[in-house]
């Protein structure tokens, strides 16, 4: 059996979709799990959608993730080019061109624009164009003197129009197609470039490439691929066809819902980690029910014939619980470098940030949560005193307006800030008051916070604040219930 090799052949047109990013991935899976060799391949033919900057993008995407090639532009495995208009530039793709031409599987195409256009038909609305094989019957001495005289071509693939051609897929079985639906497509385009589809076949097969990991909207156009492979003489590769990834509303994920790219992702705070988890389980599924993988648990147990023929959803929502996971799990050190950024958003008091930040690492699920989540530690915002009614405390603004009154002495009398002395304050008054913790806790945390919910007891929050504004906050509180 020849050693696996699998590539990446993404195009230089922008950031990276979450789709490409699970083709790269599953590439990637197949190769190292079967201890092959994962290759990038940079497909730049298409100068119209060229971006700027866009192999930038693939490069740091796939270093980012983790998903390191053993062959590329940058590293020559005896493969190259690894560039597909540098590839374009030797000639190589016309080169096959004229071979298939040579055996009766291709053939020169003279026909102009307007003899094209009126070949096209509609077809449950969408315009197509099926070819008449009109040049197939050019005499050789036609060819030759149209080429002669400079006449604009293309060379399109020579298929059969009757009978069926069939062919097994390790996801989604048996697939026949009928002859008489292989359109003969374009395999040299008249600028001289070779289409995606042609340059590919040649492509994969030159550098051994043995699964092609592709989206399954390529499935019906296998036939064609394959009829290629066969026309050379050449060994077909293995397909895995990965199936549509949707939004929650079972339309096409598309750049509009804002979080289709690892670019996207990442901006939002989702782990990279996290994503590349989350990516792999969209459209695969391990045999048992585990949902957290590092990348070397998923090159163990990645099994391409796992992968579903059904649609895989986008759910952000678990998307954000699985970070959220990931986050509880992180090195504290690793935590803050990726939380002070964004605690120095809204903090530009002189608190301890870290401390700060060490009350949300559990209850955040994306990094950007943190800046709601502690925003009162500047300043007590706007708040209704209605928050000092808690049915289960057993407090009202009446009562708590007591209890604020009570304690402000004690608090201005401490000169310990720390968070358990602050608690035995606490504590303390509460046994003497012979009532319960929260009765005492709810509207102390409420006037130091303005507040429904926080990360951290009232305790932890005056700890931070420190017992200047402290005190200056439960003032405010005891005037904002005295107005009652």
């Amino acid at each position: 059996m020849s050693k696996v090799r699998t590539r990446y052949a993404p195009s230089p047109t922008g950031r990276m979709h979450v789709g490409n990013l699970r083709t790269a991935l599953y590439a990637y899976l197949i190769a190292k799990h079967e201890g092959g060799d994962f290759l990038l391949r940079i497909e730049d033919t298409d100068q119209e959608r060229y971006v700027e900057g866009a192999v930038e993008i693939i490069y740091n995407t796939l270093k980012e993730t983790g998903l390191i090639h053993d062959e590329g532009p940058d590293k020559d495995g005896g493969c190259g080019p690894y560039v597909q208009s540098e590839r374009q530039a030797t000639g190589i793709y016309m080169e096959y061109a004229k071979k298939l031409v040579e055996k009766g599987e291709a053939y020169y195409c003279f026909c102009d624009k307007e003899r094209l256009d009126s070949l096209k038909s509609q077809v449950a609305g969408n315009e197509i164009m099926s070819y008449d094989k009109h040049c197939l019957h050019l005499s050789k001495e036609e060819v030759e003197k149209n080429l002669a005289e400079g006449k604009p071509f293309v060379i399109r693939q020579n298929n059969p129009t009757e009978g069926t051609t069939s062919f097994e897929d390790d996801i989604y079985g048996t697939i026949t197609v009928d002859n008489s639906e292989l359109d003969d497509m374009v395999l040299i385009k008249s600028d001289g470039y070779p289409t995606y589809n042609f340059a590919n076949v040649v492509d994969d097969h030159l550098m051994g490439i043995t699964h092609v990991v592709r989206g399954n909207e390529y499935l019906s156009s296998s036939p064609k691929y394959n009829r290629l492979y066969e026309a050379f003489g050449w060994e077909v590769p293995t397909y895995v066809h990965c199936p549509l990834i949707t939004d929650e509303d079972h339309k096409k994920l598309s750049k509009r819902c804002g979080h289709s790219s690892f670019e996207d992702l990442a901006e939002q705070g989702f782990l990279t980690e996290a994503i590349v988890n989350f990516v792999a389980l969209l459209g695969w599924s391990p045999e048992d029910n585990q949902e957290i993988f590092s990348l070397e648990e998923l090159v163990k147990k990645f099994n391409y014939k796992n992968i579903s023929k059904s649609p895989a959803v986008f759910d952000y929502t678990k998307l954000k619980w699985m970070n959220g996971e990931y986050i509880k799990a992180m090195d504290m050190d690793a935590f803050y470098e990726k939380a002070i950024p964004y605690v120095k958003k809204v903090i530009t008091k002189d608190y301890d940030l870290k401390k700060i930040a060490s009350l949300v690492k559990t209850r955040i699920e994306v990094f950007p949560d943190i800046i709601e989540m502690i925003d009162f530690f500047e300043a007590v915002p706007e708040y209704d005193v209605a928050m000092y009614t808690h049915k289960k405390m057993k407090t009202t603004p009446e009562t708590s307006l007591e209890v604020l009154k009570e304690m402000l002495p004690l608090f201005e009398a401490q000169e310990d800030y720390s968070n358990d002395a602050l608690y035995s304050v606490l504590t303390k008054y509460v046994e003497e008051k012979g009532c319960k913790n929260g009765y005492a806790m709810w509207p102390v945390r409420t006037a130091v916070s303005g507040k429904q919910s926080t990360p951290g007891g009232a305790t932890e929050i005056m700890e931070i604040i420190g017992k200047e504004e402290t005190i200056s906050r439960l003032k405010a509180a005891i005037e904002k219930l005295s107005n009652l």
